[in-house]
């Protein structure tokens, strides 16, 4: 039996401390992220410093008879858990000693603090008898009696074992909603963060894919990324069954994932595996890992994702960590040209290196994309490279569900091809029901078509996948194209409050006040806007047009100017100088630069021509009309 040792209310080893009662382990006074099964694992081994703790006392001190898990699997990752957050190992253990087929034992020296009194201890269960001696049958009648009995006794045997296994299957929470939390960089390297991000981002695409599982975007996870709040804090702010947390550690060509899942409003342990592969094997890896989780949580998978997962291939290394420093560059900053350009020379490596690696095109789409919408790039050069980028990546794997999306917004502000856009934002929804970019595409989609309570619907499913920023600047978005500037300067408020350096929310505010009115107000915010962005177009533009707004067109003749020498250098789109011609009053000059926008096809064009309060002076016109007709809108 486990010996009733003294329990403690800390336990101190080396430069580690075990708060038992608050199940917190720090290092250094820093608190570590273990918790559930590993810290019962180690308060156990603690208390029992030096002494056999077998396999049996562990599953009977963690693992009570209710809990409905692979036990053999979850001891198994709960010591590798540990091994990793101690930096211990199994061949050369300095805390944690494996005795084979028996259990485990704590080698180390433990100060203990704070003594309370001790739980019952663990019993072992009793060596059966087989000595008994058998009463002799004496009769038919005995005989008939006996086998009676153990009729009824094999009747009630059975009914016990289909009573507990009902009751260990309703134990299971349902999880029907789920966030994964970013992976923590095991690898003792810093330089390799994004590495860690970059297997959190395609754990969360992986999953994305599973139609009967809500999956929490990507932005709304990683503002917890080193958070020290608790996992059912976490699901509550989130609105989530379920919680992954896990480590990843790379060493060369190998790569291990450990994951765990937890229900998140109890903090109850479900699941947790170690996954150890070559680099190269490393979608494999992903998508195992995937459905494991699926299973556990008894996602409802079709064949086509289950065929889908299964068709992981492999890839070359060196490909696919340029492609993680492609995605982290293109995540991260994208607002900005310099970090663009990174993602896009990442890219290119990986198409270079492994150019039968499907996603790495849909990365390089996706910069060329936003290259040209924040006019880094021209309209027409970055459309030819991104669609040739997506021609690629679709030939090699059609259930990308990120590439139909770009595909979408290329057929929405490039092509004006209404119908594809439309085509191409539901396949990309069908494909990964849960990404997240595809609902903001298709919000903000539906609103410039004018169809607001589908825009609408669209947000509210939005506002289940993500609790960020993100959220905010598309529902800023829509109410944008709806022209709605009452809940623009709503959403734009609570949108600069989150996140008071995003340029974009202080953008929205300036169009909201200006659009209800408060010119002095949206000078403010257009300032702001223009300061944080570094000087972009838009921004600039809004600035100069309100400042006409309140009679100070000296200041709009300087931008104007400063703009069309500017053109003379850089890529400056034509539709914004027409708006500040508009401004100004020249309304052929207006509709001759507009000309000029339509014919180069600026993304512009697409974005603002029915929204943007700074042309409202041209909509009168027959030519604004002319000018709907041909990009194929009404107004």
């Amino acid at each position: 039996m486990l010996a009733a040792a003294p329990v403690s209310r800390v336990l101190r080893f080396d430069g580690f401390e075990l708060d038992v009662r608050a199940a917190e382990l720090r290092k250094a006074g820093v608190k570590l992220r273990l918790q559930g099964q590993p810290i019962q694992v180690l308060a156990t081994l603690l208390n029992s410093a030096g002494e056999l703790v077998t396999r049996e006392q562990l599953r009977a001190q963690v693992w009570p008879a209710e809990t409905f898990v692979d036990f053999d699997h979850s001891l198994h990752n709960s010591i590798a858990r540990l091994r990793e957050a101690l930096g211990d190992s199994a061949g050369t253990p300095r805390y944690i000693e494996t005795l084979p087929r028996r259990g485990y034992r704590f080698i180390g020296t433990v100060e203990r603090i704070g003594t309370e009194e001790s739980p019952p201890a663990v019993p072992t269960a009793p060596s059966p008898s087989w000595e008994a001696p058998v009463a002799p049958v004496r009769s038919r009648r005995s005989a008939f009696l006996i086998a009676a009995l153990l009729l009824i006794v094999a009747v009630g045997a059975a009914l016990v074992l289909i009573t507990s296994l009902s009751h260990r299957a309703a134990a299971t929470p349902s999880v029907r909603s789920i966030a994964v939390l970013p992976l923590d960089n095991f690898s003792g390297d810093p330089a390799q963060e994004y590495f860690a991000d970059g297997m959190t981002d395609e754990l969360i695409t992986d999953l994305a894919k599973i139609g009967s599982l809500r999956v929490i975007s990507r932005t709304s996870v990683m503002r917890y990324k080193g958070t020290k709040k608790g996992l059912s804090e976490i699901a509550r702010e989130l609105n989530v069954d379920g919680i992954i947390e896990g480590s990843v550690m790379r060493s060369g060509q190998r790569v291990r994932i450990t994951a765990q899942l937890l229900y998140g409003p109890t903090d109850k342990h479900l699941w947790a595996e170690t996954y150890d592969r070559d680099l190269g094997d490393v979608l494999g890896l992903q998508s195992e890992v995937a459905q494991a989780i699926a299973q556990q949580v008894r996602a409802q998978v079709t064949p086509q994702q289950q065929a889908r997962f299964r068709a992981a291939r492999t890839v070359n290394p060196e490909a696919y960590d340029a492609y993680l420093k492609g995605r982290y560059y293109l995540s991260n900053q994208f607002t900005t040209p310099q970090p663009l350009n990174m993602a896009k020379t990442y890219f290119e490596e990986a198409v270079r290196k492994d150019p039968g690696f499907a996603p790495a095109y849909a990365g390089l789409a996706d910069t060329y994309l936003y290259l040209a919408i924040f006019r880094q790039m021209p309209a027409e050069s970055a459309h030819r490279l991104a669609e040739e980028a997506l021609r690629h990546a679709l030939s090699l794997d059609d259930s990308i569900g990120e590439a139909h999306d770009t595909l979408a917004v290329l057929s929405w502000r490039y092509s004006w091809d209404w119908d594809a856009t439309e085509r191409e934002l539901n396949q990309a929804i069908a494909l990964a029901p849960s990404y997240i970019c595809a609902h903001e595409d298709r919000a903000e989609y539906l609103a410039f078509r004018g169809r607001r309570s589908e825009a609408e619907a669209e947000m509210t499913k939005i506002r289940e996948f993500d609790t960020s920023v993100s959220s905010t600047l598309t529902e800023a978005g829509v109410d944008y194209q709806l022209r709605d500037f009452d809940r623009l300067l709503e959403a734009s408020r609570r949108g600069a409050a989150l996140n008071p350096n995003e340029w974009l929310e202080h953008f929205y505010l300036g169009v909201g006040y200006e659009g209800t009115g408060k010119q002095l107000e949206s000078i403010a915010e257009y300032q702001k806007a223009v300061e944080l962005s570094g000087g972009d177009q838009d921004a600039t533009v809004a600035l100069a047009h309100a400042y006409a707004d309140v009679g100070r067109t000296a200041e709009t003749r300087k931008i104007l100017r400063d703009l069309e020498q500017e053109s003379t250098k850089v890529n400056v789109s034509p539709y914004f100088i027409a708006t500040l011609y508009a401004a100004l009053g020249d309304k052929d000059t207006a509709f001759k630069f507009l000309q000029k926008a339509y014919l180069e096809k600026s993304l512009d064009i697409s974005w603002h021509l029915k929204a943007d309060l700074r042309i409202d002076n041209l909509r009168s016109d027959p030519r604004y009309q002319n000018l709907l007709s041909r990009v194929g809108l009404k107004d």
